[in-house]
């Protein structure tokens, strides 16, 4: 048995969760409370951005703010699950107006290796994890007010993905979502099918009333938003990885899913934040911010042609 599943949490302590929905990116914020105490922890927040424009404003995470000082809350925590290629994420924009330690796993500086490379970000990128408050490890403590959690490191969609036990609680990141909807992808850098797969049973081994809270909802058929489930809903009925789907099925319908899928429409500037902890790159001598669009980054034709 490793840490985390020596770490105890209580199952008793029902956390209030508040959702927020970004409906451009499919992206699920929400709102912990401490149902003992007025502390509370936000979850994968998100910054707007308009794209053809280059254009980021705040809306979601302005909901956010006001409904955390609505309630006169104390903000202790922002959790991102992991660095984030769907969205950008407001981690920093929050922290400037309510405080709190930004918290991610210790994996991100893999990540950050990768992705500086990537983006050629120079030594002034420190690619260390020291861009947020805490890097947290498999089966780390986090205390909200008087409630107690744990991280879980759960990768797979990438290597550094982290899910978060607060009370009777889990949010699970980019793993499964709900269950008519399947599970993530894991064709990143770093990813990995199988690795998925393990990491998805862990969680699926925690107490079946556990409540379960997806990062994404895609609204398969048309269905109204859904974002909230049980691991016995999971291993019932996930349409990708319930109990009767073994580790090769899965790892088979995987690959051959990941296959087709095209890269996320924010994939190039979510990743320059999101490994950031939602700050922007050094401005350059006259104040402007640039975000880099490395050509061929993820495949492409070849450009020696007119590159020579």
């Amino acid at each position: 048995m490793n840490q985390a599943e020596k770490t105890p949490f209580d199952t008793s302590v029902r956390p209030e969760v508040t959702p927020f929905f970004d409906e451009p990116t499919s992206t699920l914020s929400y709102v912990v409370k401490d149902p003992a105490s007025k502390a509370c922890a936000v979850v994968d927040c998100v910054m707007d951005l308009d794209y053809p424009s280059g254009s980021i404003s705040f809306a979601g995470a302005d909901q956010i703010i006001a409904y955390i000082q609505d309630m006169q809350l104390e903000l202790q925590w922002i959790l991102d699950t992991h660095v984030h290629a769907d969205h950008l994420s407001a981690a920093s924009y929050i922290q400037q107006r309510l405080g709190g330690k930004i918290a991610i796993g210790s994996n991100v500086s893999v990540v950050q290796q990768v992705f500086g490379q990537v983006f050629n970000t120079g030594p002034e990128f420190a690619r260390d994890g020291s861009q947020f408050d805490r890097l947290l490890d498999d089966g780390d403590s986090i205390q909200v007010g008087q409630m107690a959690g744990c991280a879980l490191h759960t990768p797979g969609h990438t290597p550094a993905c982290m899910s978060y036990v607060l009370g009777d609680t889990i949010f699970i990141g980019d793993t499964m979502f709900m269950p008519d909807d399947g599970t993530a992808r894991a064709d990143f850098p770093g990813a990995d099918a199988a690795t998925l797969y393990h990491s998805i049973q862990r969680i699926l081994s925690m107490p079946p009333q556990m409540r379960i809270f997806v990062c994404h909802d895609y609204l398969p058929g048309g269905r109204e938003l859904e974002y909230e489930t049980t691991v016995a809903a999971q291993l019932e009925s996930n349409i990708h990885v319930n109990r009767t789907i073994s580790e090769l099925s899965f790892v088979e319908m995987r690959q051959k899913r990941d296959a087709t899928l095209g890269l996320p429409t924010l994939i190039l500037p979510a990743l320059q934040i999101n490994m950031r902890a939602g700050r922007m790159p050094p401005a350059d001598h006259s104040g402007q911010v640039f975000l880099k669009l490395p050509i061929n980054a993820f495949g492409g034709a070849d450009i020696a042609e007119i590159t020579s």
